[in-house]
């Protein structure tokens, strides 16, 4: 029988509620949203859209990389903008982490985030050998 994986890595921020980081079960993987946070300092990373971009994908990387994944095995995202007058800029760096056959994908403009970031992302990712 299949048991359920926490997900946990000091290279990302910690769950500032009661969630995990991410949860595995049968080979996919459920990452919870991630926001600008420096996972080093806990500290929101200022200074706009693209940099806070950045350091949420870098974020899901360490996640994808605690359970030997890569940006290769994400099936479908979802990022929650504050502001969709920023989908370009935030859709040009988040589409560097995808160059060949991208993940299906949502994008929400919402009324608030956690800690007034700007832009939060989830993922969910599959093992190779799952299925």
């Amino acid at each position: 029988m299949a048991e359920k994986i926490i997900v946990r890595t000091e290279n990302a921020p910690g769950a500032i509620g009661p969630y995990s980081q991410g949860v595995g079960f049968n080979g996919l993987f459920f990452f919870s949203g991630q926001i600008p946070m420096d996972p080093n300092t806990g500290e929101i990373v200022e200074g706009g859209v693209e940099i806070q971009t950045r350091t949420v994908m870098a974020n899901m990387e360490a996640l994808l990389e605690a359970t030997g994944l890569d940006f290769s095995h994400v099936l479908r995202t979802t990022i929650f903008l504050k502001n969709m007058s920023d989908f370009d800029k935030v859709n040009t760096i988040y589409g560097a982490f995808f160059d060949e056959n991208p993940p299906a994908r949502a994008c929400v403009e919402v009324s608030r985030l956690p800690k007034d970031v700007l832009v939060e992302i989830d993922m969910i990712a599959a093992a190779p050998d799952a299925g």
